[in-house]
C-alpha cells in the first residue's frame, strides 16, 4: 500500500489532481490490489494477461461498462506513474482498449422543482437558515460540493453581490442573485456566530458543532430536503450545478460565460447543456404540439 501512498502524493502534488479524482483513482487501485493479492501477485509483477483478467473479473461481477472503464483509465494512469519511476520495464496497462462509453446526459431539475427545493428550509431555525443560504449559494453559483465547504468569509463580497471561488491556484468571480445574497447575509449575521467554536474560525458554512461542514454532512442535508420536497428525481449537489447551467442558457446566457462560471478548463465540458436544453425543447414539443 506504500505504492499507492506514493501514488496519491504524485497526484496531488505534481498532478494537481482534485480531490475526487484522486479519491476515485485510489478506490479503483485498492480494489485491483487485493484482486492481485488473492491471485498470489502483486502491481508490479502483474501481466496483461493478469490485467485483462480483471477487466473480466469486474465485468462478470455485474459491473457496468462505464464503471469498468473507469477503473481501467486509473490503471492506465497508474502503470504509467510506476514505469516512470522504474518499478517496472514494461506497462502492462499499455494495450488496454478501453471500451467507449455513450456519454449520458446530466439530469437537472425544471424551474418550478427547483423552486420547490430551495423552499424547503424554514430560516426561522438556525440550521434552517444555514442551509436555505448553502442551498441557495449553490444554485446561484453552480460550484462544486467541494468548493462550497471550502469556502471562507473572505471569499464573499456581499454588498458587490459576488463570490470569488479559488480551486487549485485558479480563481473565478461568480455572480450571486438577490434571493442569496439576502440568505448569506442572514446566515452570516445571526446564525454563523452562534455555531462557531472559535472566534477565528474561517470557514463559511459550519455543522452544528461549530466545525467546517464536510462533503458527507452536506449530502445528507440534499436528501433531507429532497424528502421533504417529495421530488422524485435523484437529486445530488452536482443536480443543481447541471441545472444552474442549463437554466442559464435557456435564458440567453452564451457558453463561454457559462464555462467561466462553472470552471470548466475545456467548452467541451459545456457544451454538454446544450444537448439538455435541446432534449428539453424536443420533450416539450412532443408532448404539446398537435401533429406529434
Amino acid at each position: 500500500m506504500d505504492l499507492l501512498t506514493d501514488y496519491q502524493r504524485f497526484l496531488a502534488e505534481e498532478k494537481g489532481a482534485s480531490d475526487n479524482t484522486i479519491s476515485s483513482y485510489l478506490r479503483d487501485l485498492t480494489q485491483y490490489s487485493r484482486w492481485l493479492s488473492s491471485e498470489g501477485l502483486s502491481p508490479e509483477s502483474a501481466s496483461q494477461a493478469d490485467v485483462d483478467r480483471y477487466n473480466k473479473y469486474l465485468l462478470s461481477l455485474g459491473k457496468t461498462v462505464s464503471t469498468v472503464t473507469r477503473s481501467l483509465a486509473s490503471l492506465k494512469s497508474f502503470y504509467s506513474y510506476i514505469m516512470g519511476e522504474g518499478l517496472i520495464s514494461l506497462n502492462p496497462a499499455k494495450g488496454l482498449v478501453l471500451e467507449k462509453v455513450e456519454r449520458k446526459l446530466p439530469q437537472i431539475l425544471t424551474g418550478k422543482e427547483v423552486e420547490l427545493f430551495l423552499e424547503q428550509p424554514d430560516p426561522r431555525d438556525p440550521k434552517g437558515c444555514r442551509d436555505k443560504a448553502m442551498l441557495e449559494l449553490l444554485y446561484a453559483t453552480g460550484i462544486r460540493v467541494s468548493e462550497l465547504i471550502n469556502l471562507n468569509l473572505e471569499h464573499l463580497n456581499l454588498s458587490a453581490a459576488f463570490l470569488r471561488c479559488v480551486d487549485r491556484k485558479k480563481e473565478r468571480i461568480i455572480p450571486l442573485y438577490p434571493t442569496a445574497v439576502r440568505a448569506l447575509s442572514d446566515y452570516i449575521e445571526h446564525v454563523r456566530p452562534q455555531l462557531i467554536e472559535q472566534p477565528e474560525e474561517c470557514a463559511l458554512f459550519v455543522n452544528m458543532n461549530g466545525s467546517r461542514m464536510s462533503r458527507q454532512g452536506f449530502w445528507k442535508i440534499i436528501k433531507h430536503y429532497q424528502d421533504m420536497a417529495g421530488i422524485q428525481k435523484e437529486i445530488t449537489p452536482h443536480t443543481l450545478r447541471h441545472s444552474f447551467a442549463a437554466h442559464l442558457l435557456e435564458n440567453g446566457a452564451d457558453l463561454l460565460s457559462i464555462q467561466k462560471m462553472l470552471g470548466h478548463a475545456d467548452i467541451s465540458s459545456t457544451q454538454v447543456y446544450t444537448q439538455i436544453v435541446n432534449q428539453e425543447l424536443k420533450d416539450v414539443y412532443n408532448k404539446a404540439h398537435p401533429r406529434t
